[in-house]
């Protein structure tokens, strides 16, 4: 099987990411993973400068969230492509996690019934 570029101006790009690396096993899952993208020619992983180097034809948000997926704190090694990263997710808004009913409801199921019914007792005063 050819991978065939969608244009004819298409050529391989370096990838280079800070990925954390606990030890040699995290180093090998990390070069599994990464190697079985699409048009990825080699992955290099340097385990003392916790840096993974990807080249190939590829998107370089395609190979962060990829990774990301094994390693949630993996980012580019460059600053200003992390700057970019974070604009293009958009921030997740949940109205029931940002509202303060939700927050004491959770503080007050860890409790007893006791301390339970009296502090849904003044939440409800509270509220009116």
């Amino acid at each position: 099987m050819q991978i065939v570029p969608a244009c004819k101006n298409v050529e391989a790009q370096y990838v280079e990411m800070m990925v954390p690396l606990y030890s040699y096993g995290c180093e090998k899952k990390v070069k599994k993973t990464l190697s079985h993208l699409k048009g990825i020619y080699s992955v290099n992983v340097d385990y003392y400068q916790q840096k993974v180097t990807v080249w190939g034809i590829c998107n370089k948000y395609d190979v962060l969230a990829n990774i990301k997926s094994k390693r949630k704190e993996a980012r580019f090694w460059n600053p200003e492509d992390n700057i970019t990263s974070e604009e293009l997710e958009p921030p997740s808004l949940d109205p029931l996690r940002d509202s303060k009913p939700y927050l004491a409801f959770t503080m007050v199921r860890s409790l007893s019934w006791k301390a339970w019914k009296k502090g849904l007792a003044s939440y409800e005063d509270s509220t009116g």
